[in-house]
């Protein structure tokens, strides 16, 4: 019996989704992008998981479409992702960014085209000292349909973003550290403990906050700042109200608690 394409484990509000095709590099063949968005929308369905950790297994993260799979169907080059738009197949993108709760990437390995679009769909980038991120789409003479070409270029400039996509060079783990792309480089041993540390200290906040903050990022990220302000006031007067000002007392006094802690 096979093993499934895509692993889920879940413990304590958590759950580690791996993506399990490590001999094609956990390549996005058609089941793997339907798994995928499945998988988020099981997760957003369940009220107990409340943090996602998304990595692969091997020695990749996500090595982009499975082009062994496409070269058998040239109609199914182009549209989001690299896939015709007219195939009904689910967006594993689409179905990350639905999901209410943060999704921490464990970047484990190579994260190329499609792996990258992947991996920018997570809302924190936690790196191992392998992985290598790449946007081969120009290479492959196709366009990205899943954001790349927009939210890369927002996250590390327009001239870094041109040059990544219009080369299709390959960024280390360090580079893209520096670039602001990613938040940490961490020694593959410590890549998985690093996140579920991470994931852990989001489950300590305010539970309605872990969703609506972040909700409240998004949709400010993909407005003009003037509209985004607006967005922040509207939100906030919203949420606002419903706190009671002993509630915020109770909660200064565990956060200094946790300064001290931190500091110690």
């Amino acid at each position: 019996m096979s093993e499934p394409i895509i692993l889920v484990e879940k413990s304590d509000g958590i759950a580690t989704v791996t993506l399990n095709r490590p001999n094609a590099m956990n390549a996005l063949s058609r089941e793997l992008r339907i798994a995928i968005a499945e998988t988020f929308e099981a997760l957003e369905a369940d009220e107990d998981v409340r943090v996602v950790i998304l990595t692969g297994a091997g020695k990749a993260f996500c090595a982009g479409l499975d082009l062994k799979e496409l070269g058998g169907d040239a109609s199914a080059v182009g549209g989001a992702g690299g896939v015709n738009a007219t195939i009904s197949d689910k967006d594993p993108v689409t179905s990350i960014g639905r999901f209410s709760g943060p999704v921490i990437g464990a970047i484990n390995g190579v994260a190329i085209t499609g792996g990258f679009e992947l991996a920018i769909a997570c809302d924190v980038l936690l790196c191992s000292e392998n992985a290598r991120f790449a946007d081969t789409h120009a290479r492959v003479g196709i366009l990205p349909g899943w954001g790349l070409s927009q939210k890369l270029s927002r996250t590390i400039g327009i001239y870094r973003a041109k040059e990544l996509s219009l080369t299709g060079n390959f960024l280390s783990a360090q580079q893209a550290y520096e670039w602001g792309l990613i938040n940490r480089v961490l020694p593959a041993e410590e890549l998985l403990p690093a996140a579920r540390k991470l994931a852990e200290d989001m489950l300590t906040v305010v539970p309605q906050c872990l969703s609506g903050y972040k909700k409240l990022i998004d949709e400010g990220y993909a407005q003009d700042f003037g509209t985004s302000l607006k967005t922040e006031r509207d939100f906030s007067n919203a949420a606002n109200k419903a706190v009671a000002p002993e509630e915020i007392a109770a909660r200064r006094a565990g956060i200094q608690e946790r300064g001290k802690a931190q500091t110690s």
